[in-house]
């Protein structure tokens, strides 16, 4: 199944009071595998930059308005994303950012049917933990070190890796092998071959000890028994 791990950078919190979204970064997944496919983007918000998100993803008005309005490359972002489901932290804000910047150019929003929650999943298996994605990076043992400020490129790729272990991590990779195990044993038994017993020593057959004793030696161990005082056999 091929899936969209992506993030946002923002102007802000809210697009509703004219917020917008300044970057992009798509991460392409096939079975939860990246492929190498990714798409990035930045775009001029045409409005200012406050200062407390600058110093969060360190993106300036004056490195944005360089760049292309979304409505110039909102075309490229759709063909890339195609029908595939879409993974964000946080999803509801990502999506609610990205359904705005396609609203405000006439294209329809993207479903929210397609949209896959990593804090929801994290929710889930680790309650009452620590959810960012900082966070979820230390508890897998992911190195973000690299991780200076945010990025929408940067911070999509953790995220991918942090997806995998939110969903078995390496076992996935162990359950893959092992149902492809079975298959191939079960589909195909032509050449499916008994183990060879262990090829026994060629040497004479002797014959089984007989277990009781003969009339002789029960002669001998009763002359013995009698040679001991009060024995136990004796009684």
């Amino acid at each position: 199944m091929r899936e969209i791990v992506f993030d946002t950078e923002t102007t802000g919190l809210d697009p509703k009071t004219g917020d917008r979204m300044v970057e992009i970064g798509c991460v392409e997944m096939v079975g939860r595998v990246e492929t190498g496919n990714t798409y990035h983007a930045y775009y001029n918000p045409q409005r200012d930059m406050p200062s407390a998100a600058e110093a969060v993803h360190g993106l300036s008005i004056s490195f944005l308005e360089t760049k292309p309005k979304f409505s110039e490359t909102a075309d490229e972002l759709l063909e890339f994303l195609g029908d595939a489901p879409l993974v964000a932290h946080n999803a509801g804000f990502d999506f609610g950012f990205l359904n705005s910047e396609l609203e405000k150019i006439g294209r329809e929003p993207i479903s929210l049917d397609r949209m896959v929650d990593t804090v929801a999943i994290a929710r889930k298996r680790h309650p009452g933990a620590k959810l960012s994605l900082d966070a979820l990076c230390s508890r897998y043992g992911i190195d973000r070190s690299h991780r200076v400020k945010h990025g929408a490129l940067l911070d999509a790729e953790l995220l991918a890796q942090v997806y995998v272990e939110l969903n078995g991590g390496r076992q996935i990779g162990l359950e893959l092998a092992a149902d492809a195990e079975v298959a191939a044993s079960t589909s195909d038994t032509s050449n499916f071959a008994t183990p060879a017993l262990p090829k026994r020593p060629d040497k004479p057959r002797r014959e089984p000890r007989p277990h009781i004793a003969s009339a002789e030696e029960l002669a001998r161990h009763q002359e013995f028994v009698s040679g001991i005082k009060d024995a136990i056999w004796a009684r």
